[in-house]
This record gives C-alpha cells, structure tokens and sequence, in this order.
C-alpha cells in the first residue's frame, strides 16, 4: 500500500505521541513534552519515510529511525536557540524562555539519549548502520554549530565557508534522514549515498531559504522573530553577499552595524533589510537555492526507480521551496 504524504504524517505524530515520560523530575522531562508536542512541519522524518516508500520498504518499520532522527532534530533546537539567544521558535517561547538556560540544558541532553534509546527499537539487522548514521550525523551537527559560533568572532569569512558551514549544520540532517529512509527498504549503498546527497543539496537549499526568511520572512507564518541572524551579527549569505557587493556608504553601514550589537534593534534591521534590498540579495540568494535543488534533482535523476515512485519525494520537495518569504 502506497501511503499520501498526509497519511505518512499522521504516522509519525501517532507515533510521537507514542512516547513515554516519566512524571519527574518535572523539568526535566516538561520541557521536551513542550518541544515535541510543538509539531512543526516535521520534515525530516516525512522525508525518511517518503525514502524509504520510494524504495517500496516497510513505512512501519521505518518509522522508528525516522522519529528517532526527529529527537535528535529537536535536541539540537533547544541547544541552538540558547547558543543564539532566539526568542521564539514555532510561534511559541523557546525552551531557555519559557523556563531557563539550565533546564534547557538538560532537558536537550535527555532527549538527545532518548532519540538512540528509540532507534534501539528498530528490529532489523540495518540497525548498526542507522546507528552509526545518527553517530556521524550528530557529530557534524555539532561541527557545523560550532563553526557557526566561531563566525561570529571571525573577522573575515568567505562564502565558502560559509557553505561548509550550512552543509554541517544543517544540510547534512536532512541528507541523514533521507539514506535512513533507503537503509531501511533494505537499497543498494550506492542509492543509499545518492539519497543522502539529494538531501544535502536540498538542505543547503533550505537553510539559504532559512536565511532569506528571517529578513524578508512573514512572522506569522514563519514562526520565528525576523531578524535573529542581523541582532546577532550572523555572518549568513546575505550579508556575506552584501559586503562582497556593496559600496560607498551602504558598506560602510553595514560595517558599521555588524561591527557591534548595542544598536536599537529594529534601526538596525530596518537599516540592513534596506541596503539588502538596494542589492538585490532576495534574486541572488533565490538563484544560488535554486541551484542547489537543481542538482539535487538531477542527482534524484539517476536513482533507477520508476517516476511514479519519485513523484512523492519531488512534490515534498517542491513544497519546501514553496514557503512563503
């Protein structure tokens, strides 16, 4: 039985709901009820099991690796917004507001066990590889995270890095989730890496349309305060773009405002989001999205399945490039 997206993503937050936790310590184990119970599009783990229908695996069974990577996803969220002091997350406090720093902590260490203590559960002999897929995928979630931070201290960055950056952090969960998919319908290695590739394109794709968002985002749908990465001097594409481009006193303003933080924030937005729109960033980050989904696509291209079975996984896709902005 071939199952819609729709269906796919009433099984994961059926099986989300499946999760066990215990009544104490109370802030130990609120917090990541709060977190999950938030929903979100929960991409990942629909993209896991969208893989592994692709290939005509068991979806069932898939869903364990798949939840699993999503406790991880969640994990890495309630760490990151207290490393980059976000506010809101989903339209709703964030875990280090809505209770404080060390709760979040540790609650985000908890949910981080409980994410491999899921995957224990997966019953097949694929299960040393998801394993050791989650181990390198967390890894270089917390490489990515941390070239992120060092950025923000790093005089001088280039767009490169910046992608090696975004690919760490970012793209590579994504690609994780998409070869567990494969993993689990049981597909050759080299489909299997080919997935994970298609995966990280995409989500380099994502993370620049992540970007575009918190400038140009409406609040309402995006779910996040706008401008979080000017208030923190992130060196996203946009602004490595902008000072590669700029000129005169829109250079020297952008110098200006990102040399430190003490600035009214909605000047200092209002007067970034002006100088990003004199150049034009919204097409140039567009165009550079789109390449990376165009080769996504043509690695997606070269996967010997029928294209009734990838039509799931590109309307998915499509929809992620879709979002409004």
């Amino acid at each position: 039985m071939k199952y819609t997206i729709e269906q796919l993503a009433e099984k994961i937050s059926a099986e989300v709901s499946k999760l066990q936790f215990k009544s104490e310590p109370v802030l130990l184990y609120r917090p990541i009820e709060y977190t999950l119970n938030q929903g979100g599009k929960r991409l990942r783990p629909l993209l896991s099991l969208v893989s592994c229908q692709m290939f005509n695996g068991n979806v069932d069974e898939s869903l364990i690796p798949a939840v699993s990577l999503e406790m991880f996803h969640n994990f890495t969220l309630i760490h990151d917004d207290i490393m980059d002091k976000a506010p809101i997350r989903r339209g709703k406090p964030t875990v280090y507001q809505k209770w404080n720093e060390n709760v979040a902590i540790l609650s985000g260490d908890t949910l981080f066990a409980m994410a491999y203590d899921h995957l224990m559960g997966y019953p097949k002999a694929q299960l040393r590889d998801l394993i050791k897929l989650l181990n390198e995928t967390a890894i270089g979630v917390c490489e990515g995270q941390q070239l992120d931070m060092d950025f923000e201290s790093k005089p001088s960055v280039s767009i490169n890095e910046y992608i090696e950056m975004i690919r760490l952090k970012t793209a590579i969960l994504i690609g994780a989730c998409l070869k567990a998919g494969a993993i689990t319908a049981n597909t050759s290695t080299e489909d299997q890496k080919k997935m994970y590739l298609f995966g990280e394109n995409i989500g380099l794709a994502f993370q620049l349309m992540d970007d575009l968002l918190d400038v140009f985002g409406d609040v309402s749908k995006f779910g996040k305060s706008n401008g979080g990465d000017i208030r923190e001097n992130k060196k996203t594409f946009l602004f490595l773009k902008s000072l590669e481009i700029a000129r005169g006193e829109d250079l020297k303003t952008l110098q200006h405002y990102f040399s430190r933080t003490d600035f009214d924030e909605q000047e200092k937005f209002s007067a970034v989001k002006s100088i990003y729109k004199r150049l034009n960033l919204k097409s140039i980050t567009e165009e550079l999205m789109n390449r990376y989904y165009d080769k996504a696509h043509q690695i997606l291209s070269t996967i010997d399945v029928t294209t009734e079975n990838k039509a799931q996984l590109i309307e998915l896709t499509n929809s992620i490039m879709q979002r409004d902005h």
